[in-house]
């Protein structure tokens, strides 16, 4: 839900500088720019993960499951629009924004209808989480209410969180352990320590998105006044957590194989952090201008994505 989840969707090749808008622009391609379709894969890739589990626990229910994916691709389109607003009324987005168009920034929207759009998807999410409820009971009572708060709360209210060094922890926890792990939950009736293991995995990748966002825009982050890790840890340190992030991930299917009996095909999602990790690492240890972490920031999304289909996947076949 961080900004660098929200603006994962330049392209691998894309060029440095971000190419101007059609003319032609739509009411409709605004409002879907406005939700960044192309970040939607970071949201699905937790419940992704957590539902390969529930097949692999021999608990998979398809209902739940689905309602969990809706849900969480809402409050994502939610967090991407409040996170379009706030970061406007706040000054954090003017001209010098390096990375691709906000609307309300670019004024192709009225920053209240982007915000009246925020409530709607949020809305949405949370009728989705009734049913939730009746199927999981009160733990996903918690995990709703506190997704559509820090959705609101991440650069909105009177603590943003992305304001105050809070982001990454907030990004690993809610599309990490919470998202995989109440996935879970609402199939099994259980929460699996095998959920967690899963989840800091996918977390870990997903907070890996949010540090190169977060390494491109730390100086005019800091000029902002928005204080997040990048802004504390320096160029160096911001680095080695991106390393350590996908270090992290890394470990997850020989923990599983290790302690869980997992199958051997879970070492599919390692593969993917080779096929797809190696081009934004260089990126992030060798860029010269920010610009050039914007393909690092797009090849980090997909790998989020790929990683948490191969890892269901291989806990499927297994």
């Amino acid at each position: 839900m961080g900004d660098g989840v929200q603006e994962a969707g330049v392209g691998g090749g894309a060029p440095l500088t971000v190419a101007p808008l059609p003319p032609e622009l739509g009411r409709a391609d605004i409002w879907l720019l406005a939700m960044r379709p192309k970040t939607l894969p970071a949201a699905m890739a937790p419940v992704l993960a957590g539902t390969g589990l529930a097949i692999h626990d021999g608990v998979f229910n398809a209902l739940p499951a689905l309602a969990a994916m809706v849900g969480a691709l809402l409050i994502q389109i939610g967090t991407n629009l409040a996170n379009d607003y706030s970061d406007f009324k706040r000054g954090a987005d003017t001209h010098e924004r390096l990375g691709p168009t906000r609307v309300t920034q670019a004024g192709l929207l009225e920053p209240e209808e982007v915000k009246r759009g925020a409530m709607v998807a949020l809305g949405a999410a949370f009728l989705v989480g009734i049913y939730l409820v009746a199927v999981g009971g009160w733990p996903i009572v918690v995990i709703g209410l506190a997704s559509l708060v820090c959705a609101v709360a991440y650069t909105g209210g009177p603590f943003p969180l992305a304001y105050n060094y809070l982001g990454d922890v907030f990004v690993f926890l809610f599309f990490g352990l919470v998202a995989v792990g109440g996935t879970y939950w609402v199939q099994a009736g259980v929460l699996s320590p095998a959920a967690l293991l899963v989840g800091s995995g996918v977390g870990a990748l997903a907070t890996a998105i949010l540090v190169v966002n977060n390494l491109r825009d730390r100086e005019t982050d800091a000029r902002a006044g928005k204080r997040t890790l990048a802004t504390l840890l320096g160029l160096r340190g911001t680095r080695i957590q991106y390393m350590a992030l996908l270090f992290v991930a890394w470990h997850v299917p020989p923990v599983g194989v290790a302690l869980y009996g997992w199958s051997s095909w879970t070492f599919l999602a390692v593969a993917a952090l080779v096929m797809g990790g190696l081009m934004p690492l260089r990126r992030v240890i060798a860029f010269q201008d920010p610009r050039e972490l914007n393909p690092a920031l797009a090849g980090t999304a997909r790998l989020t994505g790929l990683y948490g289909a191969l890892l269901a996947l291989g806990l499927m076949l297994g």
